[in-house]
């Protein structure tokens, strides 16, 4: 069997780039069979398969696993493990929680804790862009389809500005702001910051600022890996963690492993991490 291993990212239309920050194509055939920890990051998680559906040996925060033609989840704590048996395919979307009342017409938080199908959430319109997602024969056609597609969504109003405000200030942060003083800033309570950012973006402030500062670590512990400042002392310096023992404990929490065991694990199954990418299969 002929060997097949692509992967593709590109950026979206330009009017989506507030709320997509890329898509990434993937396919592969002839493979060895793979594991891989999609861990908690900033970005929803939306995929669209193309041939064979996605399976999830589990998913985050407990919840049994599945096989799904498309997926969609809220912003999430724990890891998902998915798997395959040497052939996968699909695109995945970096899809802003901002970006969900925009784009989908609903809230960020109404997804905390769901693992739903594009279909079950949008009925024909999910079916029909995963029809055309199928029946295109390049890349270039694919990610097309997906700007038409959501470019023909942003007729929904996005959410508050001041929830916007807040959630950019914590990714800037990598979440080493209080949540006192990002009430401060957008001029709200912290009791109606917390209310309106949960509804908005699916997390706390407290717990978005936990991921954003974990996703931030992950992405330098793959950049650091073989260079001068590898060591988890300085990276938990420099994520905002009190020491190294802290950084280990909320990437045992987010990861299931310590930072060094997950490395070895995802090097060990052949993929070597993107320092853009999320919840990439395979």
């Amino acid at each position: 069997m002929e060997v097949v291993d692509e992967y593709l990212h590109q950026a979206p239309a330009a009017a989506l780039r507030p709320y997509i920050a890329w898509y990434s194509g993937y396919r592969q055939r002839g493979v060895a069979p793979g594991r891989h920890r999609g861990l908690p990051s900033p970005w929803l998680t939306l995929i669209f398969t193309l041939d064979e559906p996605m399976v999830a040996a589990a998913l985050p925060d407990g919840h049994p696993g599945g096989s799904y033609d498309t997926y969609i989840g809220g912003l999430h704590r724990s890891p998902a493990v998915i798997v395959h048996q040497g052939a996968q395919s699909g695109i995945q979307v970096a899809l802003s929680p901002l970006g969900c009342r925009a784009l989908l017409g609903l809230p960020g938080g109404a997804l905390a804790g769901e693992n739903l199908t594009l279909h079950t959430l949008l009925g024909r319109d999910g079916v029909e862009v995963h029809e055309r997602l199928q029946a295109a024969v390049s890349w270039v056609e694919r990610f097309a389809v997906l700007d038409r597609f959501f470019t023909g969504r942003l007729a929904f109003k996005g959410p508050p500005r001041e929830v916007v405000h807040a959630w950019n200030l914590l990714l800037t942060a990598r979440g080493s702001i209080g949540v006192a003083e990002l009430a401060t800033e957008v001029g709200w309570s912290t009791r109606n910051l917390a209310y309106r950012f949960t509804t908005e973006i699916g997390l706390s402030p407290k717990a978005a600022g936990k991921v954003a500062r974990f996703d931030a670590a992950r992405r330098l512990l793959v950049h650091r890996l073989n260079g001068p400042q590898a060591g988890l002392a300085r990276l938990a310096a420099d994520c905002g963690y009190a020491d190294q023992a802290h950084l280990s404990r909320e990437f045992a929490e987010m990861a299931g492993l310590s930072p060094r065991r997950w490395l070895a694990e995802e090097l060990g199954n052949g993929w070597v991490p993107e320092l853009s990418e999320t919840f990439k299969t395979g």
